[in-house]
């Protein structure tokens, strides 16, 4: 028998909260954690009216005590809501509507194994924010969405293709010092130990 996944529960209300206990507490892939055992749960079903700053804390406070993956349960999602959700560390999203036993079930499970689950319209919502991120604030900035400037990934791409320090301020008209700079600013920035990890973090992000 598969073995069954922890889950925690939180509601702005006791009546929202009983609802969903009494939900899961039937299905035999799930063990609704109570008391001190919550806190290691590996999912946390959260359930609020809306994306406001009460919600917010509780998301906080889950993340920086390592209280599980988070499900989100909403009655209403505005934009500002949804990035702010995604941007505290949800990983699924749903509205109270959906959150039947089926859709929590399959919600809790992607959660459970590292996955990520949003209606497609939310989803395309997110996107267009993400979008507007990006040519509103990053570009004017010259930043990309991993963080990175333009001349930060020129200079990582010709470290990839092997070529020294001097060769690629040569190739990039740069000063040695300045190419020098740029590493090391990448690095710390993104908490990486040398050269190599910062060309390795530029490819799993795709920049390279």
């Amino acid at each position: 028998m598969p073995e069954r996944i922890p889950v925690a529960t939180y509601a702005c209300d006791p009546i929202s909260r009983a609802g969903v206990v009494a939900q899961l507490r039937s299905q035999p892939e799930v063990d609704v954690a109570d008391g001190d055992e919550a806190s290691a749960a590996t999912v946390a079903v959260v359930i609020a009216d809306e994306m406001d700053d009460e919600t917010l804390r509780l998301l906080k406070t889950l993340r920086r005590n390592g209280g599980g993956r988070v499900v989100l349960v909403l009655s209403t999602v505005d934009d500002a809501g949804l990035f702010t959700a995604v941007e505290a560390g949800a990983c699924a999203l749903l509205r109270r509507s959906e959150a039947t036993t089926d859709g929590l079930l399959l919600a809790i499970r992607s959660a459970a194994a590292g996955e990520g689950r949003i209606s497609p319209d939310l989803l395309g919502r997110l996107l267009a924010q993400v979008g507007r991120l990006h040519q509103e604030v990053l570009v004017p900035r010259g930043l990309t969405l991993a963080g990175l400037s333009q001349r930060e990934v020129d200079v990582l791409r010709l470290v990839a293709e092997g070529l020294s320090t001097g060769e690629i301020a040569r190739r990039l008209s740069y000063s040695e010092r300045t190419i020098k700079n740029v590493i090391h600013d990448v690095t710390v920035r993104f908490h990486l130990r040398n050269r190599s990890h910062a060309v390795a973090y530029a490819m799993k992000t795709g920049l390279i």
